[in-house]
């Protein structure tokens, strides 16, 4: 595997949404209900590069990127929460979540942290397996409300150092 992390500063404004947008589109709810909160994600990080390349990375196969992980540091030292963490659609079920994934923990250790969050929904069987085998333990279940085009629950998941 040719698996690289690079700084997300190198890529153009939109990177993150488009990587968003294909790692989700196996179901059209995701983008309905997602959308604009992904804009806002990926307009936040191209503004404010230092931040990007600090408390996040996108990953590289042969030079091409196909995906990113982000954290939010803000509860640091108790603990720093995973936010978005996709691959795109072509590169899924190739184990490169789970390398990318290692990274983001890795790199979230060096902060002494005590605990990573990090939320996944029912439906997204694979990342929860991805997790439980990276070392994180379910904590809990909550429904995602009755606003939400999604209908399930959200799983948190803790891993403790």
């Amino acid at each position: 595997m040719s698996i690289e992390f690079s700084k997300i500063s190198l890529f153009e404004r939109g990177t993150l949404l488009e990587l968003l947008q294909d790692a989700y589109s196996f179901d059209g709810r995701y983008e309905q209900s997602c959308l604009e909160e992904w804009q806002e994600f990926d307009n936040f990080f191209f503004d404010n590069l230092q931040i990007a390349d600090k408390y996040g990375f996108m990953t590289m196969l042969h030079g091409k990127a196909i995906g990113f992980v982000s954290w939010d540091p803000r509860q640091l030292p108790q603990y720093a929460e995973i936010g978005h963490n996709c691959i795109a659609t072509a590169h899924k079920g190739k184990g490169y979540s789970t390398l990318q994934l290692q990274e983001a923990v890795h790199r979230i250790l060096r902060n002494e942290v005590q605990h990573i969050l990090v939320t996944t929904n029912d439906d997204l069987i694979p990342a929860q397996r991805m997790y439980e085998r990276a070392g994180f333990i379910l904590q809990g279940k909550r429904d995602m409300g009755p606003g939400s085009v999604l209908k399930g629950e959200h799983w948190d998941y803790v891993y403790k150092v």
